[in-house]
C-alpha cells in the first residue's frame, strides 16, 4: 500500500510559486465577489447568530494572512496589532462579533488588500525550504485554504440572508435521470487512509496509515431530494423509532419536519435558495440536513451512515493496483468534468452527474456537490501531531463533532481532496450537508 499524492520534495520552486499565486488569487477573487454584491448594511449585519457578519470574515481573512505569512514566515512586525483580538476566532464566539469594534467595510478591504500586496512581494522571493512551515509552500497553501473555507462560510451567510437574490451562477449541466446501480460493493481488506506526502494537507489528514475495512455496500450517488421526501411522506419526522434519543429530542424541541429552507405548498415542496424560491428538484442530492436527520433516514431505509474509513476507501481505493489515489478519479487535480466545486454553480448537480469523476468501483459524486455526513466522531489518526497550532484540529477531537467528507459545491478544489476532513455538531443544518448510506456486506 502506498500514499501517492505529490511528493513535496519533487516540486520545483517556480511550480510552487505559481500554485501559491493561483490559489491565493482565486480565493481573493471569490472573497471580493461575496463581499461586493451586497450593500454595506448587509456586510455589517449579523444574518444569523450562527454566522459572523460578512465584514468580520473579510478582516479576519486579512489578519490570518498577516499573522502566518508576514509575521510567522517573513518575520515582520505586526501591521495592526490592536486588532488581533477582534479577529481571533477562539476569543470571540460568532454571536458576540457584531458588538465588537470591527473595522468598517472600507477599512477592512484596505487592510486585507495591503496585507495581500506585501504577501505578493514576499512570494516573489519565498524560500520553500528550511522550516516545516515553509516547506513546499505549506504556509501559503494553508492560507489559501483558510480563505476558501471562509468563502464557504460567507456563502452560507448569503443563504441565511433575507432579501432579494444577490448572487448568480449558471446551473450545472442537465443530465439524464441516473439509472445505474443503486449501490456498489466495496471489497474488504486493508487500504491506506490519510496522507504523509500531500504537501498542503492539514494536520488532521496526517499521517498515512493502514486501515482494515470489512466489505460493505455504499450508495452510488448521494441521497436525493425525492428519496428524502419519501422519508418525510412516510412520517419519518413523527416516528421516534428512527431517531437517536438526542436526535428525537432535538427535532421535537425545534419543531423540525423537513430540511432547512424547505416549506410545503399544497402538495409540493418549495425551498429558498440564495434569495429565490423554487420547487425542490427531485433529482438533486438533498442538502441542509443535520447528522440526526441523515442518521434517521438511513435507519428508516434499513441502512446506516458509512464510517469515515468506509467513505475514504470508497473514494480513494483502487482495487486494480491496491493503492489509495488522491481523488476518486485518480491523482490529477480536480477539473470541471470531475466535480461540482468552487461555487461555479450555486446548487448541487443532479445525482449521477460527473461520470468522469467516479471512483474505480463506480461510486459517483464523492467529491463536490454536498458534504457527506459519516457515522464517525472526529478523532486523531495514529501518530497525529498538531501543526502548526493545536486549535486547528486538536481542540475539536471527541464525540461532540461528527465527520463530514467530500466537499460541496461551495468548496474550492484547494480545500478539498480525498483525505480532507470536515466536522461539525450533529445539529448543524445551515452548512451544505447531505449524505449517502451504506450497509455491511452480510446485511440483507
Amino acid at each position: 500500500m502506498t500514499d501517492p499524492a505529490l511528493d513535496e520534495s519533487s516540486i520545483d520552486a517556480e511550480t510552487l510559486r505559481e500554485r501559491a499565486l493561483t490559489t491565493l488569487t482565486t480565493a481573493r477573487d471569490r472573497t471580493t465577489l461575496l463581499t461586493s454584491c451586497v450593500e454595506e448594511p448587509d456586510l455589517t449585519a449579523q444574518h444569523s447568530p450562527l454566522m459572523s457578519p460578512l465584514v468580520w470574515d473579510l478582516a479576519h481573512i486579512g489578519n490570518q494572512e498577516e499573522l502566518w505569512l508576514l509575521r510567522a514566515v517573513a518575520g515582520r512586525e505586526a501591521m495592526r496589532p490592536e486588532i488581533d483580538g477582534l479577529y481571533d476566532a477562539f476569543e470571540h464566539p460568532r454571536s458576540e462579533r457584531p458588538s465588537l469594534p470591527l473595522l468598517p467595510p472600507a477599512e477592512a478591504r484596505t487592510y486585507a488588500a495591503e496585507v495581500r500586496g506585501r504577501v505578493m512581494d514576499l512570494l516573489e522571493s519565498a524560500d520553500f525550504h528550511g522550516t516545516r512551515l515553509t516547506e513546499a509552500g505549506f504556509a501559503f497553501g494553508m492560507i489559501a485554504q483558510h480563505e476558501q473555507q471562509h468563502d464557504e462560510t460567507m456563502l452560507i451567510t448569503h443563504q441565511l440572508r433575507k432579501g432579494p437574490q444577490a448572487l448568480t451562477a449558471p446551473d450545472p449541466d442537465p443530465v439524464p435521470l441516473f439509472t445505474g446501480p443503486a449501490e456498489v460493493l466495496v471489497p474488504g481488506g486493508p487500504f491506506t487512509m490519510g496522507t504523509s506526502t500531500e504537501p498542503w494537507a492539514l494536520d488532521n489528514e496526517r499521517p498515512a496509515h493502514r486501515r482494515e475495512v470489512a466489505p460493505f455496500y455504499i450508495d452510488t450517488t448521494p441521497v436525493t431530494n425525492a428519496a428524502y421526501q419519501a422519508f418525510i411522506d412516510d412520517g419519518g419526522y413523527g416516528n421516534e423509532r428512527w431517531w437517536t434519543a438526542a436526535g428525537w429530542a432535538h427535532i421535537r424541541e425545534h419543531s423540525i419536519d423537513a430540511p432547512l429552507f424547505w416549506r410545503r405548498d399544497g402538495r409540493q415542496w418549495l425551498r429558498r435558495r440564495f434569495g429565490i424560491t423554487e420547487v425542490v428538484p427531485p433529482d438533486e442530492p438533498v442538502v441542509h440536513v443535520c447528522w440526526y436527520e441523515a442518521d434517521a433516514y438511513a435507519r428508516w431505509a434499513g441502512r446506516r451512515l458509512p464510517t469515515e474509513a468506509e467513505w475514504e476507501k470508497a473514494a480513494r481505493h483502487d482495487p486494480a493496483s491496491g493503492r489509495s489515489m488522491r481523488y476518486p478519479w485518480g491523482d490529477a487535480d480536480p477539473a470541471p468534468e470531475h466535480a461540482n466545486l468552487g461555487q461555479r454553480h450555486l446548487r448541487p448537480a443532479p445525482a449521477g452527474s460527473y461520470p468522469a469523476g467516479e471512483s474505480p468501483l463506480g461510486v459517483r459524486q464523492l467529491i463536490g456537490d454536498v458534504w457527506e455526513w459519516t457515522s464517525s466522531d472526529l478523532a486523531p489518526y495514529p501518530g497525529f501531531e498538531a501543526f502548526p497550532y493545536k486549535e486547528y484540529s486538536e481542540v475539536f477531537f471527541g464525540p461532540e463533532y461528527k465527520v463530514l467528507r467530500g466537499g460541496s459545491f461551495a468548496v474550492d478544489p484547494v480545500a478539498c481532496r480525498g483525505t480532507f476532513r470536515n466536522w461539525d455538531y450533529p445539529i448543524r443544518r445551515q452548512i451544505f450537508s447531505g449524505f449517502r448510506t451504506a450497509r455491511s456486506a452480510g446485511d440483507v
